[in-house]
């Protein structure tokens, strides 16, 4: 006679998972996603939830394959629905990875951010961009710690502001061209040397005419609006 191995209920297990985990109301939550998928996410990059998780099911414990019990759900989220408080966990919860995998993680992430810097930024005492070596030496000497629950745009963006803080670097402006109804030309001048942005070209026939300009991207906002707002 043939035994079949039962599996217990309350359990579902997986296997080849990322774990995502949130410690919430005295309790461990988890989801279980699939692999490289989870910083996509929240970087936006993938947009499909069904490609990040493997399962819109709440565990206590993935590896186990121990579900999480409504009531606990309803108490730590206010709600029992596993798709909403997958959404949470994947959003808020802390990615679980092991040794080697993370250092190697941090270490791609690293890189990232820094070619990220690379192409926003430039030396302005010698008006060329800084080399990826320099600007990793750089976010070392400002000891620079990687998160890696964040997008690697959004520390990029941080990394530039403590930069400057400390070493020549600025963020490297934008080309724009604008192209206007000549009489209100004169106006988008005067608007561009109020933003101490450089005009680089100026060309254009008949009635239209157009300027190049590099801004900042900041600026291009403030740019945006004020072309809306031009009585052609």
């Amino acid at each position: 006679m043939s035994k079949t191995l039962l599996q217990p209920i309350g359990q579902k297990r997986l296997t080849n998972v990322a774990v995502v985990r949130l410690k919430k109301h005295g309790q461990r939550f988890e989801i279980a996603c699939y692999k490289n998928k989870v910083l996509s996410w929240r970087s936006h990059v993938e947009k499909d939830l069904d490609e990040v998780l493997q399962s819109q099911i709440v565990y206590n414990n993935v590896s186990k394959g121990v579900l999480a019990k409504s009531k606990d759900l309803k108490a730590a989220f206010g709600t029992d629905d596993q798709s909403k408080v997958c959404l949470e966990i994947l959003e808020k919860g802390e990615l679980q990875v092991a040794g080697k995998e993370r250092e190697s993680q941090l270490s791609s992430q690293f890189r990232d951010i820094a070619t990220i810097v690379m192409q926003k930024t430039f030396n302005p005492e010698t008006q060329r961009p800084y080399t990826i070596s320099m600007i990793e030496r750089l976010m070392h000497d400002i000891h620079f710690a990687i998160d890696p629950n964040s997008s690697s745009k959004k520390q990029a963006l941080e990394v530039i502001r403590e930069l400057q803080k400390h070493f020549p670097i600025k963020r490297s402006p934008m080309r724009l061209r604008l192209t206007v109804p000549e009489q209100v030309m004169p106006s988008l001048l005067e608007k561009i040397n109020g933003w101490n942005s450089t005009v680089v070209s100026r060309d254009g026939s008949g009635s239209q005419l157009s300027v190049v300009s590099q801004i900042l991207n900041f600026q291009l906002f403030f740019c945006n609006d004020h072309t809306k707002n031009l009585e052609l």
